[in-house]
């Protein structure tokens, strides 16, 4: 896939997000995507995303975050497009 045909989107998912699973659930879904990039809990019990890839898979995948895994109990999807950077791969932060 060419630069031109990728996006790079960074999210923040609030709600009851931290403590239900929602990093490694994430992460499932957005390497099953074909997507690469990071998930991690930031202090404020919020998750923050930095994704890149196929236009329509980070479509998908963020309509997935807004649901979250069974037990998440999202109120919102902040998306903030930014410029790629070459991610190769979907990882968790600490």
């Amino acid at each position: 896939m060419s630069e031109r045909q990728r996006k790079r989107v960074i999210a923040r998912i609030t709600g009851r997000v931290q403590g239900v699973n929602y990093r490694a659930s994430a992460a499932r879904e957005a390497r099953g995507r074909g997507l690469a990039g990071w998930v991690r809990n930031e202090p404020d019990g919020s998750v923050l995303l930095d994704i890149e890839g196929d236009p329509a898979a980070i479509t998908a995948f963020l309509d997935w975050c807004a649901a979250g895994p069974p037990a998440a109990r999202v109120l919102a999807v902040e998306r903030t497009p930014a410029d790629l950077v070459g991610y190769t791969e979907f990882t968790i932060l600490r």
